[in-house]
């Protein structure tokens, strides 16, 4: 990117502020036209948020939100990423498993929901095994062609310095597969963090997810609704941002340089 087309450091936290000020003040302005009694302002779910602040409920919520996440999302990097480097290293059998691939990959998670729930009951578990099939795919997808792109002259390089085929996985292959692979774990965060909302609302009396049904059905508490979903996108917003900072580290853009 040229310095014509590159933003300036300013202009990155400007532009943004900028923009969610005048979001709020759209939504502020649209409630006071609109006169509605049902749709909450933002001083309304300002309140409702310093009130579940107030009840110990808002942090207890997100703890456990991020907890399912962390669980599910973590087993299915630990999984994922070795079954994809071994897919990709294996055509062969990437071969054999594609198909199945394929054809599992396009269900939502949330599709999943009834059977998670035969399997593992209301709870904890049928909600981290939804995280799970969300995360898995994106993950295993994203290593498999992190591996494919892998310039050949790494390999010969790797080869010819007599590293045995573990360390030429863990010593060149991971490493020049590690950007791709980090996109794919911000997808599957991505995708974690939406079903995990969705799975509370059906699968367990706690989290971020429940809270914005429960406030619904308790009264029609949508100053709380709201509150609840904002939580949701910022927290949101953090992950992607953490992978992205990690995604920016000089370690992991070699990958990037050597592949051009």
């Amino acid at each position: 990117m040229n310095s014509l087309t590159k933003p300036r450091r300013w202009e990155s936290f400007f532009w943004p502020v900028i923009a969610a000020t005048a979001l709020l003040a759209l939504w502020h302005y649209s409630v006071i036209w609109t006169a509605t009694k049902v749709f909450p302002s933002p001083l309304s779910v300002e309140k409702g948020i310093a009130e579940l602040l107030h009840k110990h409920v808002l942090w207890a919520d997100i703890c456990d939100s991020l907890r399912r996440v962390a669980l599910g999302s973590g087993a299915a990097i630990i999984v994922g990423i070795p079954l994809g480097l071994f897919l990709g290293w294996k055509p062969a059998a990437n071969q054999v498993v594609n198909p199945v691939f394929q054809i599992l990959r396009p269900i939502s998670p949330i599709a999943w929901i009834p059977v998670a729930i035969i399997f593992f009951g209301v709870g904890d578990y049928a909600v981290i095994f939804l995280i799970f099939l969300g995360s898995f795919f994106p993950i295993v997808v994203a290593c498999v062609s992190g591996v494919s792109s892998v310039p050949p002259v790494l390999l010969s390089a790797g080869r010819n310095f007599g590293l045995s085929t573990p360390r030429l996985l863990t010593r060149v292959i991971f490493p020049a597969a590690l950007p791709q692979i980090l996109v794919g774990v911000r997808l599957a965060l991505g995708i974690a963090w939406l079903v995990v909302v969705a799975a509370e609302m059906i699968a367990v009396d706690s989290g971020l997810g429940y809270l914005v049904i429960d406030s619904r059905n308790s009264g029609k508490r949508y100053d709380l609704v709201v509150a609840a979903m904002l939580m949701i996108g910022i927290i949101g917003l953090a992950l992607d941002f953490l992978i992205r900072s990690i995604e920016k580290n000089k370690s992991v853009r070699w990958g990037f340089r050597n592949a051009s």
